[in-house]
């Protein structure tokens, strides 16, 4: 009997965010494996299994739903927002290439999902119209000063930088070393989002600016989306500013 792994991503939180690939992919599993609050968005299924694990074991999760999977049965593992962004897809890969041999006769199929930085942008306008790109500040897996490198490339190279893992209980001082970093760069003005929990019951979205960006108003459930020099802002008296990002760039 062959089996297959589903690596379905679920998108930022709310169920009407979640693509009918993914649905389908849940509805058709045997067996779900994920971190317990992502298994807790999926309703429950007479007879399929459900497999949670902390968040930190992402690799032993991957690595039991391959084997799972090896074994005949239709695996679904879950990752919030999209698998391939900081999340599931990578570790399935780099447990496929280290591990058993079968693994890499699997049917697996990559599911993607709303990944937070397109959810948060979608909430204040266009930030990410133009040139892009992620950057990750927990340092579990890469050095700090690999991310201080990265972050001054992409404030110098004039991207918008979305700002993955910002603060944690036991990384409490990176989120701030950022912002001092891309203070170097950018002036005081440009625009910046704190966006947490988009499409759930206690979602909040800020708009800000670098100078009077705090720290303290993020946690692990938020995104920050911090603007090149090209960003603006549109005041709208009674509504929400609209934060947007240029499609074109004049030459210099």
């Amino acid at each position: 009997m062959s089996g297959s792994l589903f690596v379905v991503g679920l998108g930022p939180g709310s169920p009407g965010a979640l693509t009918p690939d993914a649905t389908a992919a849940l509805q058709a599993a045997d067996a779900l494996y994920g971190y317990g609050p992502y298994l807790a968005r999926v309703a429950e299924r007479p007879g399929q299994t459900r497999h949670p694990s902390d968040n930190r074991e992402e690799g032993a999760r991957a690595a039991a739903a391959l084997r799972h999977a090896a074994d005949g049965a239709r695996v679904a593992l879950l990752s919030g927002g999209d698998p391939g962004v900081f999340a599931m897809a990578a570790a399935v890969c780099e447990q496929i290439e280290s591990g058993d041999d079968a693994w890499r006769s699997l049917d697996v199929t990559i599911v993607p999902g709303v990944t937070a930085m397109l959810a948060v942008a979608a909430r204040v306008g266009a930030p990410l119209g133009h040139d892009f790109c992620a950057i990750s500040l927990s340092d579990n897996l890469k050095p700090w000063d690999v991310v201080e490198r990265r972050l001054d490339g992409a404030a110098s190279g004039g991207f918008v930088i979305a700002l993955y893992n910002p603060i944690s209980s036991a990384r409490p001082w990176q989120l701030g070393a950022a912002f001092e970093r891309l203070r170097r760069h950018l002036p005081a003005s440009t625009p910046t989002v704190f966006g947490r929990a988009v499409g759930r019951a206690d979602e909040k979205v800020v708009v800000t600016s670098l100078g009077a960006a705090d720290p303290a108003s993020a946690d692990m459930a938020t995104l920050i989306i911090v603007g090149s020099t090209f960003t603006r802002v549109i005041e709208r008296p009674g509504l929400t500013p609209l934060v947007y990002t240029p499609r074109s760039v004049a030459s210099s």
